[in-house]
């Protein structure tokens, strides 16, 4: 699991391989992960939008932009946590994601930026 916090809001995100798929004779890895978001601030938040950068060992990179995370935009008061689990595709068996979530503070209307951590996307038997 990797953790960073930005501006009091702590962001965890744990992964897990799920298989090999094939498509049009191609093998695929696909991945989930989990984020949790933490609000460790004295002020409520809204997440408002997600940046992604996904790239893999075959120097492929997707950049993914849009609103809010799994179709909402959570509102986290003080101390509390929205946790969310998404998918990812990658060409390779290996990878790695990083980006941020654009957020907004309600006590001072202010917008700012909470990074995610780059984190691997990786098949564990090719450790061995």
């Amino acid at each position: 699991m990797v953790q960073q916090v930005t501006n009091g809001i702590k962001i965890s995100v744990k992964t897990r391989f799920e298989g090999s798929i094939i498509r049009n004779l191609k093998r695929y890895y696909a991945f989930t992960y989990k984020v949790t978001i933490e609000n460790q601030s004295n002020d409520a938040v809204q997440l408002l939008n997600r940046h992604w950068k996904i790239f893999d060992s075959l120097n492929n990179t997707e950049i993914v932009d849009g609103a809010g995370v799994i179709g909402i935009k959570p509102i986290l008061k003080p101390r509390q946590k929205h946790t969310y689990v998404s998918k990812s595709i990658l060409s390779s068996h290996i990878g790695a994601m990083k980006g941020f979530f654009k957020m907004v503070n309600f006590t001072t209307t202010k917008t700012f930026k909470v990074y995610i951590p780059t984190f691997q996307l990786m098949v564990k038997k090719i450790l061995n």
